[in-house]
């Protein structure tokens, strides 16, 4: 039994007795005329079956005692194949997901009627699909305009949204997601030396950032965890900066907010450096405020600890240091984000908000900030933290992080 069949089992083990659990892979929306936009899985669904092929479906039920599992796919087609590639055959998706029973995805209505038929007696029956909305008008997802249609010809039909159940089983990560973890933080940390390597004054933002994504490539990596923030001088000031246009001037800093992948599970790590190779006695001063407010996090950040209590911890510091390096607004003109969030499969992954407890297994974002639009000075300094039994490992603490380490770096010492 590999690891995604007994995801499922845990999953199936949270339904009621009566219940069936449908959840869709996606489809590639289109962007314009014949092309679409690139496809990117639902990850709900590659965290239970591992496959990440678009139009696929998996339904699992609980029935009087029994339970099923069922991954409906496309057909292979020859024609399509020629300009596509083919695509993922029966027994290779059952070779992934160890699920058995693989059909044809046209057969998906059939078996879904037949599934109510045999339970139109029983008034518990219940439909689970994943049902996150993120925005309120944002389009609706395979999901929801599937279950629109089944409560159209079953209006009597319950429905629940699964969304929770897993949201819970996500957070805490096994050794499988660790180590995927690990090798997306391991790439993010060459990328981010050949920045530093190749950084110097009057250079592009978006230069440096085709560094980056250059050397994933290299290894092999083919995908980002998000959209690179590559942000130059001032425009480190802006906490989603994505223009990623500008020249970098002689003495200022560069801040970069990035990532790899590995098996879709994300890197999130932040670090900011002189484009010039040396840092000024006044970005030094607040590069080490920012750094040691992290310090603050990894010691305190432990099972029982809440994400909320982490950040007013930051909050505390920085209302305490920041007027004695002339920083006398409120800290939320200097720091308006909080400490950190829930990494995984997403970059902002699912969790239970800045009010949850933490837990082993969990692992967090690390990434207190200053910004001084005035002076022209944003530093965030990000790291990701693993939650063990009695505290934290820092999983990127091979990237370095200190100023002297980075000046050394970075001048060939």
């Amino acid at each position: 039994m590999n690891q995604y069949s007994k995801r499922r089992s845990r999953l199936l083990e949270t339904l009621p007795e009566n219940a069936a659990v449908i959840l869709f892979a996606g489809k590639a929306p289109m962007r314009s005329e014949d092309e679409a936009y690139e496809f990117s899985i639902n990850r709900n669904f590659y965290y239970l079956t591992g496959l990440d092929k678009e139009n696929m479906v998996l339904v699992m039920y609980r029935l009087d005692g029994t339970s099923g599992e069922y991954l409906f796919i496309p057909p292979y087609d020859e024609k399509m194949a020629r300009w596509v590639g083919g695509r993922m055959l029966k027994e290779e998706a059952a070779a992934v997901s160890e699920i058995k029973k693989v059909e044809d995805v046209g057969d998906l209505d059939s078996f879904v009627a037949s599934l109510l038929n045999r339970n139109r007696r029983n008034p518990d029956f219940t439909m689970f699909f994943d049902f996150w909305h993120y925005e309120f008008d944002q389009s609706l997802s395979l999901a929801q305009r599937y279950a629109n249609k089944l409560k159209e010809n079953y209006p009597a039909l319950a429905f629940k949204d699964v969304y929770p159940a897993l949201a819970k089983m996500r957070l805490v990560k096994d050794e499988q997601e660790l180590e995927s973890i690990r090798k997306a933080i391991h790439i993010t940390n060459n990328g981010i030396l050949k920045m530093m390597k190749s950084a110097k004054p009057g250079m592009n933002e978006m230069t440096l950032e085709g560094i980056f994504s250059f050397v994933l490539a290299q290894m092999l990596c083919h995908r980002t965890a998000f959209g690179t923030i590559a942000a130059g001088g001032k425009r480190a000031t802006i906490l989603h900066y994505h223009d990623n246009n500008r020249v970098i001037n002689d003495n200022e800093l560069f801040l970069c907010d990035l990532g790899a992948t590995s098996d879709y599970y994300c890197a999130d790590i932040s670090r900011t450096f002189p484009i010039n190779g040396h840092f000024s006695d006044r970005q030094k001063e607040i590069y080490q405020l920012v750094r040691n407010a992290q310090k603050i996090v990894e010691a305190n950040a432990k099972p029982g600890v809440k994400l909320k209590d982490l950040n007013q911890m930051v909050i505390d510091y920085y209302k305490q240091e920041l007027p004695k390096h002339g920083l006398n607004e409120a800290v939320s003109e200097y720091y308006f984000h909080s400490c950190g969030h829930h990494l995984g499969l997403d970059t902002h992954d699912i969790d239970g908000g800045l009010g949850a407890v933490l837990k082993e297994g969990n692992v967090i974002t690390n990434e207190p900030g200053l910004y001084i639009t005035a002076e022209g000075i944003g530093i965030r300094i990000e790291d990701d933290l693993l939650i063990t039994a009695d505290g934290c490992e820092v999983l990127s603490k091979e990237i370095i992080r200190e100023a002297e380490d980075i000046e050394r770096y970075m001048n060939g010492q």
